[in-house]
Formats: C-alpha cells, structure tokens, sequence
C-alpha cells in the first residue's frame, strides 16, 4: 500500500468521521486502486489511528459499494463494473424523475432561489481542479430537488442512493467536456420548475442521468482496453 495520503483532522468531527472521509477521498481520488487490499493494521499505522476507526469506515465504504469484502481475503477497493452502474442509475433514474414530478408541484419560490443559488455555486467551482468539490456542490444541487418533494420516505431513499451514486458522479465529473453540458442542465431543469411544466422537466432530468451513464459506462470500457493491452504487451 504504497498511496500517499493522510488523515486530515478535523476538531469539530469524530475520529472515525475523519478516517471514513479520509479513505473515502483516497478511493475517489484514485490514491486507493480498485482491487487493492485495505489492510487494517497498514492503514492504522499509515494514519496514526488504532484499529477500531479503520474498521468502522471501512464498513460505511462497503454501503457505499466502495469498498468489497472477499472471503478469506478481507476488505479491497470495489471496482467500476458496468453492472453496478446500471443498477444505481437505473433506481436513481426513476426516483428522481419522481422527485423532479413532485418538485414542479411543490417547490416554493425559496426553494426555487435556493435552487439557482446551487447553479451558480456549482458553475463557480467548474474551474476548481478539485473534482470531489464540483462533486459535492452538484450533490447539494440535487439535494434541494430531493427536500422540495416534501416527501419524507422518497428523500431517504434518494439519500441512501446518493452515497452509492457517489463514486460514478466523480467519474463523470473528471470529464471537463460536459461540464458546460451539466451547468447547462441545471439552469433547463430550474426554468421548467419555475414554469411548472413536469413533463419537460421530467425529460431534462433522465436525459441528464442518461448522458452520466453514458461517460462513465465509456470510462469503464475504455479503461478495461487499456488493462487489456498492458496485459498483452
């Protein structure tokens, strides 16, 4: 485990808090390959933590479909296969056509002024070289949508899906050729909640989870050919 990174402690959050993120930012960022080990005793000796936190994070990043546990083998980072794409988005696709259905119904004009000020946050971080950022404001965009619903049930679920959705929003966030597409996204989908018009919405917001599955179904192939050919040469 060769990955050079550290525990960024925070006196405001726990200590397991700190090593979930932490290892999480690793995986997300690449520091932690797919398929690599996660050996408790390395990583505690790596962050300067006991045992306990390690195991608690790496229990969050399994529900996160981040991280895999193998028999007789422990835990290793999960890798991006097409089949674990497609089940995420597929459920995400259809909870949040719903979502964005009843958002047209239900979203006050504070949610609506909420909802441009998340656009303008996300456009601002377009230029950040930080991807885990434009990730997290894009979230925070998404999460306006959700809570407008005022449908408790419907936002845990979408919630509980975020966390696993995570890791294919980054991937698709890595390519600065949609960026202008997504911001663009945005700004359709706000102007077709303010006039209400849920079928046209309800249109914006699959076509943009189409498009994600897209790159990121591209990514995956396109890195399977480059593993591939390092294996044939």
């Amino acid at each position: 485990m060769e990955a050079d990174f550290g525990a960024q402690m925070n006196e405001y959050l726990p200590l397991r808090d700190v090593v979930f993120n932490t290892l999480r930012q690793a995986i997300l960022r690449g520091e932690l390959k797919p398929g690599e080990r996660l050996m408790e005793i390395q990583l505690a000796n790596k962050l300067g933590v006991s045992r306990t936190p390690i195991r608690e994070a790496i229990r969050k990043l399994e529900l996160e479909g981040l991280v895999l546990m193998i028999p007789r083998r422990g835990a290793e980072v999960a890798e991006i296969t097409e089949k674990n794409m497609r089940d995420v988005l597929e459920v995400r696709r259809a909870l949040e056509v719903l979502a964005v259905q009843l958002g047209c119904q239900r979203m006050t004009e504070e949610a609506l002024s909420d909802l441009e000020r998340a656009a303008e946050e996300f456009d601002a971080c377009l230029a950040s070289e930080d991807v885990t950022k434009l990730a997290e404001a894009d979230v925070h965009f998404h999460d306006i949508v959700y809570q407008s619903t005022d449908n408790r049930r419907l936002i845990q679920l979408l919630n509980n899906l975020s966390e696993q959705m995570y890791r294919f929003r980054v991937e698709y966030l890595k390519h600065r050729g949609f960026h202008e597409q997504i911001s663009m996204e945005h700004k359709e989908l706000i102007g077709f909640l303010r006039a209400r018009e849920t079928q046209k919405a309800a249109e914006v917001i699959g076509r943009h989870i189409d498009k994600q599955a897209e790159a990121v179904l591209e990514t995956i192939r396109a890195n399977k050919n480059q593993e591939k050919q390092n294996k044939e040469e």
